[in-house]
């Protein structure tokens, strides 16, 4: 028997569209010979739907959707989709309306019908909020294969992998129960760095604990903060990776029960990333390369489905915005991206000239938009306010808000939409301006440390990815001015000014937030593993005091375990205890 798996990227709300593309992936499938095709989680409605759930005409428009594409499919093939589907008994016995489920389609009509039973609540993700959970597993037959379904959180609750058990009940050993000879699997794994190679690891550990091969289908795709990568693999009764479809792009891909050897085998298949059966692993040390992929599709994905077509963004000369106007020119193309300089008194002319030689080498529109006067202006205006007083962080500030204001005067007169160019290190503690440099539609390297923002510049000037070079540029010139990399990074709002007046090195200050916002780690536990008391204190106060800040930001692309986004839940006013 023939399996395919379409890796989809649905837009979240657009029923139809997402239909077809189902649709579009079963003629292929049934042009492949295959017997079934799979599809990712929710890929009818899109993952994740939020509060589209709570509106019952939404609902109601994807089950109409749901039996026109039944009966539009090719009768024969069985199509595996994902929908949200009404709870009939939440009426009368309690419980949410609706469950995560996923339905066979074949000859026109809905078949079966498969709950989601773990319904993750944790980091992005909520869907306690919407969805019951499914009581049962359970499995459809094709001839005599009897397949069990699973949706993404089903197969995560491995206590021996996981050293833990996260939910009392465990769907891929109740399926093992019930003798099913493989396992399938609609997910909406959101991306974060080194996670792809995890879940591979984990689904082995799964196969090899049950003996049941494993299909994965993931969701790929951005969606306002959250990376889908896509990744979809199969993996066989011995744990091997037999099949791997493309990271961080749709795919396609067909592979085969062996009835005889009772076993999945790779065909090949026709994914755009079908490698030997030798090289069919996630390599871990693939870092700089794997985030640039992700955020690149993120921004994509955003600019797409906002009805976005054109960007704008300020250049500094620095290294932030030189990055965010690298990704923006890969993402879009270097014709859609516009640059805007706007220099101050306080501005080197170094930094003039490397932002300059940034836009040559991107290919990328520019304006030069000098403030000077404009500062003076607010000097003037606010002069018997102010008398008195000493020049200090308003009078600096007043330089970013000026160039928001400007930035957002170009997006709301061309369209364009704004990105902002904060990296995490300076959202963590504050070092950025509400109403100013804060200002955008999309904050591109929010969740991307400044040490990680040199680590992809360097990549990138070493020849990392051919795509961020405009057509007709030679290979191998720079992208990122060496100029950007090696100088001192400083926001130039006083003369002589650079980062280190304000904060510790970026290599001590990251390595702090990580203890702090990723593993979790005491103000005394990050003393003990080596770091300067009175700096880690400094620091963690830093990060609590900006929480307002970060409250009013920008979305920002989600590449970590822990983002300042969706699944960020600090409280702004709360005791100086962290």
């Amino acid at each position: 028997m023939k399996i395919a798996i379409a890796q989809l990227n649905p837009t979240i709300g657009d029923i139809f569209g997402n239909s077809n593309l189902i649709l579009e992936a079963a003629k292929k499938a049934e042009v492949e010979g295959a017997n079934l095709l799979l599809t990712p989680e929710l890929s009818l409605i899109g993952y994740p739907p939020r509060d589209l759930l709570i509106n019952p005409s939404f609902i109601a428009d994807a089950g109409v959707q749901l039996l026109q594409l039944a009966q539009a499919l090719p009768p024969e093939l069985a199509v595996i989709a994902g929908t949200a589907l009404p709870n009939a008994n939440a009426v009368k016995l309690g419980g949410k309306s609706l469950f995560n489920s996923a339905v066979l389609l074949q000859n026109g009509a809905v078949k079966q019908v498969f709950h989601k039973r773990l319904l993750p609540t944790y980091d992005v993700f909520d869907e306690d909020r919407y969805f019951e959970p499914g009581e049962n597993s359970n499995y459809f037959s094709i001839g005599e294969l009897k397949i069990g379904v699973t949706i993404c959180e089903d197969l995560w609750n491995n206590e021996e992998f996981w050293g833990k058990r996260s939910y009392a009940g465990d769907p891929v050993s109740d399926l093992a129960k019930l003798g099913v000879d493989l396992v399938l699997n609609l997910s909406a794994s959101p991306y974060s760095a080194g996670k792809r190679g995890v879940r591979s690891a984990m689904l082995q550990h799964s196969v090899i604990r049950c003996g049941i091969p494993i299909i994965y289908a993931n969701q790929v795709g951005g969606n306002d903060d959250i990376i889908f990568d896509g990744s979809s693999f199969a993996v066989n009764r011995k744990g091997d990776l037999i099949q791997v479809l493309a990271s961080f792009e749709t795919d396609f891909a067909v592979l085969e029960y062996d009835a005889v050897k009772q076993d999945l085998v790779g065909s090949g298949g026709t994914g755009q990333d079908a490698r030997s059966t030798t090289d069919l692993s996630f390599h871990p040390a693939e870092g700089d390369a794997e985030i640039w992929a992700a955020l690149v599709l993120g921004v994509r994905d955003y600019v797409r489905k906002c009805g976005f077509s054109k960007v704008v963004l300020g250049l500094s000369g620095g290294i932030d915005s030189a990055l965010v106007a690298a990704i923006a020119s890969c993402a879009i193309g270097h014709e859609n991206v516009l640059g805007v300089l706007m220099p101050s008194p306080y501005s080197s002319d170094h930094s003039v000239n490397d932002a300059l030689e940034l836009a040559r080498n991107l290919g990328i529109a520019i304006e030069l938009l000098p403030i000077g006067d404009l500062m003076k202006t607010y000097d003037r205006t606010l002069a018997n306010l102010f008398v008195n007083t000493t020049f200090g962080i308003a009078e600096e500030n007043i330089q970013s808000r000026i160039r928001g204001n400007l930035l957002m005067a170009i997006s709301n007169k061309f369209g364009h939409l704004l990105l902002s160019t904060g990296n995490k290190s300076e959202m963590a503690v504050g070092y950025c301006t509400l109403y100013g440099d804060m200002n955008g539609g999309l904050a591109v390297i929010s969740d991307v440390p400044k040490t990680r923002v040199y680590s992809l510049c360097r990549w990138l000037s070493s020849g990392g990815y051919v795509g961020a070079v405009p057509p007709g540029q030679p290979l191998g010139k720079e992208i990122i001015p060496v100029n950007i990399i090696t100088k001192a990074p400083s926001a130039e709002l006083k003369p002589g000014q650079i980062d280190q007046d304000s904060l510790p090195d970026y290599d001590v200050l990251d390595d702090i937030l990580q203890r702090l916002i990723e593993n979790h780690e005491s103000a005394q536990q990050i003393v003990a593993a080596g770091h300067d008391e009175a700096v880690v204190k400094r620091v963690v106060k830093l990060v609590r005091q900006a929480e307002f800040k970060r409250r009013q930001a920008a979305p920002g692309l989600k590449i970590s375990d822990r983002a300042f986004g969706t699944g960020w839940r600090m409280p702004i006013a709360k005791s100086s205890f962290y």
